[in-house]
């Protein structure tokens, strides 16, 4: 219980540290710090036709700008769309592009929950949402996601059966696109879609698979004959029953024999003689 208590007050302090982190201003240079922004206004004003072009700073519509003041972010927004001032000497920008990305997850050898080897490739498509946290909590957030993407992919696949990679694409690429996004908050990344593009299988499992599909084709072949045929056996007796009851309907049906053979133009004709007729003649 005391090794809890201690575990929850550590967090407790830690997360009251991260709070005054975030409540501290982003503006605080020191004195020194505003004392170099006092003496770059000085001279930008001194000089003010030719540090007007150094001053001024364009991003177009899909971009935002990062603004660095002596190291430090200036404002808790980025800048842009348009037009807006920086100080030359003090200042540094970084533009961060807010359109979709797409790239393709190269294929990856991954073994499956039932031990079967395939090949799997998909493609990810992500856009920047916080352009501070893109820049200040991440290297290089582009190239940091698609390695994401790659170990995720791997990770979730290897959980699941070869008939659930087969079947349940949406479902694998849902669950691929929370495990991205949840990973890559922190840095300002906002993964939209996740799919899979291609499931490649060994040239044997291939071969395997087929053979099992057709032999279970023949065996539902057999089956439906099966059913058909005894459906069949069941009419006849139904049929043979109610012929019992009237000899002429036996007649009949002789009558109709004759009528289809003749309809196909047959040279032969085929006179059906009743089995007892001739008993009676073997009898005698």
């Amino acid at each position: 219980m005391e090794m809890e208590d201690q575990m929850e007050s550590q967090k407790t302090r830690g997360i009251s540290k991260d709070n005054l982190i975030s409540e501290r201003p982003i503006g605080s240079l020191g004195c020194v710090g505003w004392f170099l922004v006092l003496v770059s206004g000085f001279f930008v004003i001194l000089l003010f036709p030719v540090t007007i072009w150094f001053c001024l700073k364009i991003v177009q519509e899909y971009e935002r700008a990062v603004i660095f003041r002596l190291g430090r972010i200036t404002d808790r927004k980025a800048r842009g769309p348009g037009i807006f001032f920086i100080l030359p000497c003090t200042d540094s920008i970084v533009k961060v592009d807010l359109r979709t990305v797409s790239f393709d997850i190269p294929p990856q050898e991954i073994l499956t929950k039932d031990s079967v080897t395939v090949c799997v490739d998909g493609v990810v498509y992500f856009r920047v949402s916080d352009p501070i946290a893109s820049v200040v909590n991440v290297t290089n957030a582009d190239s940091s996601t698609r390695l994401l993407a790659q170990t995720t992919l791997r990770n979730v696949l290897g959980t699941k059966n070869l008939a659930e990679v087969l079947s349940d694409r949406e479902g694998i690429a849902h669950s691929m696109q929370s495990s991205l996004d949840e990973a890559t908050d922190n840095w300002g990344i906002k993964v939209e879609r996740v799919e899979i593009k291609d499931v490649k299988l060994p040239v044997q499992l291939q071969r395997a698979m087929a053979a099992e599909a057709e032999a279970a084709r023949e065996a539902r072949a057999k089956v439906i004959a099966a059913e058909g045929e005894m459906n069949a056996s069941r009419a006849l007796k139904e049929a043979s029953l109610v012929i019992a009851e009237s000899p002429s309907a036996l007649q009949l049906r002789y009558l109709q024999t004759l009528n289809t053979i003749a309809a196909e133009k047959n040279s032969t004709i085929i006179f059906p003689l009743p089995i007892d007729v001739i008993s009676n003649f073997m009898r005698k």
